[in-house]
């Protein structure tokens, strides 16, 4: 049952509580960083699921930090964090129609311990199951990345994004050819014969191939990356910069934050797993719980396209290059 959507001014008001409360979170992240460069502090990490799922206590206490502003701020909203999920024993999907906070306090833990500066504090807030204001802070390079439903996503609060507008760019009429192509190894490491793993590198090598290779699904990206977080993949994914992202494995709190920016930025996300027919099937919104995403950057018109058929088309020829993945759970 769906509940009364917010004005504009309450959600103006939560965006500008939320990015405030993004740079402060940040600052702790770089703080606890600043510590370890000191000496002060060890880089010890705790094992969640495997060598590379670990949690800091940086990333408790950041999130308790958060949850404790929030509560105090808007004590009938609910809360969502990872951390607090982590510890409990069910895998179920919990958001539900009621205005609710999707917390990383830290996206990106492995980058963080080996101080590479791709990690970010994450805060999505939805309402009726959709993303409506997304914050992303990464302190080591001073990038904020934001967005409110009707008011534009912003780099910093004051480039708007995507930064290239004057026009903004079509896909390529090749894509996924001559395409940036973002995606992550996850953390499903199981070296099991047409697992996950398995079935995401031959994704990857399918894209990366020359065109005509690999029995026709050769894509001949510019090239891949993987930034080691699924929060940034999304806002560097709005701002332009990658084309495409696909991705299998990763959790609401790492892609509301995102996908809220993304969406508002003009951009598009659907699912990962590709339908029985490709060319026909319908591209429909993502579930935010799917664990399954495939993200298209903005675009604009060319001669012969609207940007949202060229975006439909990216997702169509990245739909006949990848495996289906399986990261099935209840609720969503």
């Amino acid at each position: 049952m769906a509940v009364p959507e917010l004005t504009q001014q309450q959600l103006d008001e939560i965006y500008a509580f939320a990015v405030d409360l993004g740079r402060k979170a940040g600052q702790l992240l770089l703080e606890s960083i600043e510590r370890r460069m000191d000496g002060e502090q060890s880089r010890e990490a705790d094992e969640k699921e495997n060598a590379v799922d670990i949690v800091t206590q940086t990333d408790e206490d950041v999130e308790t930090f958060i949850k404790t502003a929030i509560q105090r701020q808007y004590p009938s909203h609910k809360f969502l964090g990872e951390e607090t999920y982590a510890k409990g024993q069910s895998r179920d999907y919990l958001i539900d129609e009621n205005p609710t906070w999707c917390i990383d306090p830290l996206d990106g833990t492995v980058n963080f311990t080996h101080i590479f500066p791709m990690f970010c504090v994450s805060i999505g807030f939805l309402v009726n199951h959709r993303p409506v204001i997304g914050v992303i802070y990464a302190p080591f390079q001073d990038q904020l990345f934001s967005s409110c439903v009707n008011r534009g996503a912003w780099l910093n609060e004051t480039r708007r994004l995507p930064l290239l507008r004057n026009p903004v760019p079509p896909m390529p009429a090749a894509a996924p050819s001559k395409c940036i192509f973002a995606c992550e190894w996850g953390k499903d490491r199981r070296d099991i014969p047409d697992g996950n793993m398995h079935r995401k590198i031959e994704s990857f090598v399918n894209l990366a191939a020359e065109v005509g290779g690999r029995g026709g699904k050769g894509g001949m990206v510019h090239g891949v990356r993987s930034l080691g977080s699924a929060t940034l993949d999304l806002a560097y994914t709005a701002m332009g910069s990658f084309d495409i992202w696909w991705e299998g494995g990763c959790w609401e709190w790492d892609v509301a934050a995102g996908i809220a920016i993304l969406l508002e930025a003009g951009g598009l996300v659907t699912t990962a797993n590709p339908p029985e027919n490709p060319d026909t099937a319908p591209i429909e919104k993502v579930r935010l719980g799917s664990r399954l995403y495939l993200a298209i950057r903005p675009a604009g018109p060319s001669a012969t396209e609207t940007g949202r058929q060229s975006q439909e088309r990216t997702v169509r020829e990245v739909w006949r290059r990848v495996r289906q993945l399986e990261y099935t759970r209840p609720g969503a």
